[in-house]
């Protein structure tokens, strides 16, 4: 069995999207999320990998907090298809039901909330076997709430119910199996 591994999971901060209760697009930090991170500087361990979702607040995120990252798929935000960039609120009854109570949802055309966990699931394995012990991950609250599910082996229902804050870290070891550690 491998050594122990530690993965520390970013949120990415604050974007407009987030404020105004909207399923984002590819936007930037607002001005608030900007000034949030700006003292929040991580230095991570020696030998630690360094990554971060493709997205541009991801991206933004890493260089504020000072972190020289390489872009990974595998943390990209959950696909909202057609909704990207709607208000939650302009979704029908029907459609918010379905998107908040069926894993399995693609109405919308993106990724379901269990292609995520599939995802997120699939990660962790190799980050597991993985020759680095450290990873860094800025990433998406929707993607962390996703690591956390499969960490914990919850059902997948508990996915709606794990609130990840804009700018917050999140740390798991591994060792044999993944463990989350609150500070």
């Amino acid at each position: 069995m491998p050594g122990v591994r530690k993965l520390d999971l970013i949120s990415h901060g604050i974007t407009e999207a987030l404020r105004a209760a909207r399923f984002p697009a590819d936007e930037p930090l607002t001005p608030a999320g900007r000034a949030a991170l700006a003292d929040r500087a991580f230095e991570p361990p020696a030998g630690a990998r360094v990554l971060v979702g493709p997205e541009r607040r991801t991206r933004e995120t890493a260089r504020l907090l000072g972190l020289a990252a390489t872009p990974h798929s595998r943390l990209r935000d959950l696909d909202a298809g057609a909704w990207s960039g709607a208000e939650l609120a302009a979704l029908g009854p029907a459609q918010l039901h379905g998107w908040r109570t069926d894993p399995g949802y693609r109405e919308h055309g993106g990724e379901s909330i269990r292609e995520l966990l599939e995802r997120a699931r699939d990660w962790l394995a190799e980050l597991g076997t993985a020759p680095a012990t450290a990873t860094i991950a800025v990433t998406h609250p929707a993607v962390i709430r996703a690591v956390l599910v499969v960490a914990l082996d919850a059902a997948t229902e508990s996915f709606w119910r794990i609130d990840v804050a804009p700018g917050s870290r999140t740390t798991l070891h591994h060792r044999g199996a993944w463990t989350v550690r609150l500070r």
